[in-house]
């Protein structure tokens, strides 16, 4: 059995998600569809594109933004920590879907290239290679539900509300097991309360709110320092 990565990174409340029913009439929702030659119901959300259609959604200002998620991804699958084999890649959507991600997997580095692979994933359930390998899979799941099925680790909160990252207090959090970090990846706004009340402990990197590619970036750094020396 192959060892459990001591590091699982989730980002959480992530902004992808396909098209809600709701806007599926809306005029520049069908516009935007049909010069992609696609259905609405299987296409993503894009805040570049829909927003004027997505006044009527709520929380609107965590939602559309696709691009966020791909450039944190390419941000933490190419990290030393996950080439080295001690990370495992979790997306929770703000929608309430569990992406899995294989740490082999190369995603697009085009935009929009990545949007169709998303696509493909919520239309088809999982992203397979020629050989039969499983890249990526999808399923509706609660955020408690994924925290249960990544491990009782300790579950620490990138959020600037929380105290000052220090190695050392990482080294401890990790333990014997490792650590679940939860870091958002949305625009604007703050975590749901189920996402908060999840955490054990809350760091922060700086006073002011990080982009999520940048949080990832420079929590990643410290967890590689961390998990090295032990």
């Amino acid at each position: 059995m192959a060892a459990v990565p001591p590091v699982k990174l989730l980002l959480a409340e992530a902004s992808l998600e396909l098209i809600p029913p709701e806007l599926w009439s809306e005029p520049d929702v069908r516009a935007y569809c049909r010069r992609r030659g696609k259905s609405p119901r299987w296409t993503l959300l894009d805040s570049s594109y829909h927003h004027r259609a997505m006044r009527k959604l709520s929380n609107a200002e965590k939602r559309g933004r696709p691009d966020i998620v791909h450039v944190t991804l390419l941000e933490a699958l190419g990290s030393p920590l996950n080439l080295a084999g001690l990370m495992s890649v979790h997306v929770h959507t703000i929608s309430g879907y569990w992406i899995r991600i294989d740490p082999s997997t190369r995603l697009p580095r085009v935009y929009d290239r990545f949007k169709g692979l998303m696509e493909a994933l919520f239309r088809d359930g999982r992203v397979v290679t020629e050989e039969g390998k499983v890249l990526l899979e999808v399923e509706r799941r609660s955020f408690r539900e994924v925290l249960e099925a990544l491990g009782r680790n300790p579950v620490v909160l990138l959020h600037e509300s929380g105290e000052e990252l220090r190695e050392e207090r990482l080294a401890e959090l990790m333990g014997d097991g490792g650590v679940i970090l939860v870091v958002g990846c949305f625009p604007h706004g703050d975590f749901s309360e189920e996402v908060m009340s999840a955490a054990d402990v809350r760091v922060k990197l700086h006073d002011q709110r990080l982009d999520a590619w940048v949080a990832v970036s420079r929590a990643l750094c410290a967890l590689e320092r961390a998990v090295l020396r032990r």
